[in-house]
């Protein structure tokens, strides 16, 4: 059977952290902050592949009080978002996303966050969407004060 999930991130935008989106180091003026490499990417995606198989959201599996897991990489917690798919006798069938930013811009990155995210989720890159777009400058997104992320998954598990 073929199960869908959606997930959604946010983070503040700050100086003095590398800016890290699909498991790629962007260059820009500041980073988001998080406990781990605050990808907002990497953790909708896993969000939409966690809801996909009926679990809690990454909060739960990878909380902010895990000392153990400070400044994880992302790409890790979809790697073992993976993992439990797989635990359950599943796999991810495709995964689409977009990112909503004003600066910097994603296009020249896209390629290589595709790469980086079927890796982690034993996909090819051809189902992997990653797609980006403004806030029209509005509100605390528009601001330039964060970015955030929203994503689809399906999975196939057996019934």
């Amino acid at each position: 059977m073929t199960l869908s999930g959606i997930g959604y991130d946010v983070h503040r935008l700050v100086e003095g952290r590398a800016l890290i989106l699909g498991g790629v180091e962007i260059p820009y003026t500041h980073g988001l902050e998080g406990h781990s490499d605050a990808d907002v990417l990497a953790h909708a995606i896993a969000d939409a592949v966690l809801g996909a198989i009926g679990e809690r959201d990454i909060g739960f599996h990878f909380p902010n009080t895990d000392q153990s897991i400070r400044g994880i990489s992302s790409l890790e917690i979809l790697r073992k978002v993976a993992s439990l798919v797989s635990e359950k006798g599943g796999r991810v069938l495709n995964v689409d996303s977009s990112l909503i930013a004003e600066a910097p811009k994603i296009s020249p990155h896209v390629a290589a966050m595709r790469a980086n995210i079927a890796k982690a989720l034993r996909l090819d890159p051809k189902r992997v969407g990653v797609k980006a777009t403004t806030n029209e400058r509005m509100g605390f997104l528009g601001r330039g004060e964060g970015i955030s992320a929203m994503a689809v998954a399906s999975v196939e598990v057996p019934e």
